[in-house]
């Protein structure tokens, strides 16, 4: 069974955490919820709790097929986290799928070279893609490599199906 690290921080936004969690899990994937911390609770925007199964520092790139960044504010805090930076750093070495929607960029931008690259977010950090080296296109899904990247919940039903194809 193919596995999947799901990243988790304060503020996440709640659909683009619960939808992509449901429709992984009813794809046949392993998804583990990942923060800076293990068995803690995070609180969305909307202040529903996530408990994670994992903190960043005791999982490997080894471990993972893919891993998912949802967007909010939590992007911010996941980039403030060595081991959470670690992490992605590590997927990106290893090529695996990365998949980052809204503000989910931000710890692309901290963790990985975008240098060329083609990506999508919440069209507020078009300039912090663009100044990391990257295009931002305005569409739905956008798939780079390894990189799939999506703006809005309204583009869920595009990034969950992105992603699904990309572990397949």
């Amino acid at each position: 069974m193919k596995k999947v690290a799901l990243l988790v921080a304060d503020l996440y936004d709640d659909k683009e955490l619960i939808y992509p969690h449901i429709r992984l899990q009813e794809a046949g994937f392993q998804v583990d919820l990942i923060g800076d911390k293990k068995n803690h609770a995070y609180k969305s925007k909307h202040g529903l709790p996530t408990v994670t199964n994992y903190a960043a520092g005791e999982v490997s790139a080894n471990d993972y097929d893919a891993l998912v960044i949802p967007g909010g504010f939590s992007p911010d805090y996941m980039r403030r986290s060595k081991d959470i930076v670690n992490f992605a750093k590590a997927m990106n070495d290893h090529k695996k799928p990365i998949a980052a929607i809204c503000h989910g960029p931000w710890l692309m931008i901290s963790a990985c070279d975008l240098t060329n690259r083609r990506l999508t977010g919440f069209h507020s950090i078009k300039d912090d893609i663009e100044n990391a080296g990257a295009k931002y296109l305005d569409e739905p899904v956008v798939i780079d490599g390894n990189f799939i990247t999506s703006r809005t919940p309204k583009d869920l039903p595009a990034f969950a199906k992105a992603i699904i194809k990309a572990l397949e």
